[in-house]
């Protein structure tokens, strides 16, 4: 059978492989190709080598301002996410009555689009900021823990799940050990649960740092930037470059292609750092 498999291996695999090639591979290395041309479609360009990476950064308040604005909502979407969903889901692992119920409700934001929940929580924090005579534009830090609350409000309940999963998997001999051993919950909780689910807080805090980089539809749905652009993250700053400037489109690959690398190093930084933990532990 494996002799059979081995022979027919490409026969299988060669249809992923050139769908993956044609949606993936070809458009990616052809867009490094444009980030160092001038451009306005993709059949006219002229080689400019560096000169669009060096327009991103030369007299660029916007875009700098961009990369310090995602990377703070990064680190507090980060860090409040995951902190909320581990206490949820320690909460939903007990024998309460109706923790079902629960984990649905907490789960249903996260299929809600990205659009419309920037739109439901631009009318809900309007409404509440109104009876101050404020709106989300008002100042910056509106819309920075507007965006951390968007945030949390969808992504809290699928993190809950992937804890839940790995909460149950955790040996109840343990904890009852350690329990005999006089062991408070505390001390459980330190040197038994978190040791346990360092895979799964690999994976939650994998998927927690890429969504907030990445983070598009939420961002132009609730603050659309503003006030000034000082509340625009990377991926809203890459399309308003390249969509909403004549002439920088080459600018704007050139934004892309940067994003995908910083996004790429910090990722495999952060798999590499919760991985050693997981030795560790």
């Amino acid at each position: 059978m494996q002799r059979i498999l081995k022979k027919y291996f490409f026969v299988f695999t060669l249809p992923t492989l050139i769908a993956f090639a044609i949606a993936f591979v070809i458009p990616f290395v052809y867009g490094i190709y444009l980030s160092f041309c001038s451009f306005t479609t993709v059949t006219d360009t002229k080689w400019v080598w560096f000169d669009n990476y060096i327009k991103a950064f030369s007299n660029n308040k916007e875009f700098l301002n961009a990369l310090w604005f995602t990377a703070k909502f990064a680190i507090v979407a980060l860090v409040s996410i995951n902190v909320f969903a581990f206490l949820l889901s320690l909460a939903l692992t007990r024998k309460i009555k109706g923790t079902n119920i629960f984990r649905t409700v907490f789960f249903m934001p996260n299929l809600i689009g990205g659009i419309v929940l920037g739109y439901i929580w631009q009318c809900i924090i309007n409404g509440v900021l109104s009876n101050f005579d404020l709106n989300l534009l008002s100042d910056s830090k509106y819309g920075f823990w507007g965006l951390i609350i968007l945030m949390n409000w969808q992504m809290v309940g699928y993190m809950m799940v992937i804890y839940i999963a790995a909460l149950q998997n955790v040996p109840t001999d343990l904890i009852d050990a350690a329990k005999v051993d006089g062991a408070s919950a505390t001390q459980r909780l330190r040197y038994i649960t978190i040791p346990m689910v360092m895979p799964s807080i690999t994976i939650c805090t994998f998927l927690t740092l890429s969504n907030s980089f990445k983070l598009f539809d939420q961002n132009l749905a609730l603050t659309g930037g503003g006030p000034a652009k000082q509340t625009q993250m990377l991926a809203l700053d890459i399309y308003n470059t390249f969509y909403g400037r004549n002439g920088f489109e080459g600018v704007g690959q050139a934004k892309a292609v940067m994003f995908f690398v910083l996004v790429a190093v910090i990722a495999f930084a952060q798999l590499r750092f919760t991985r050693s933990k997981e030795v560790e532990s």
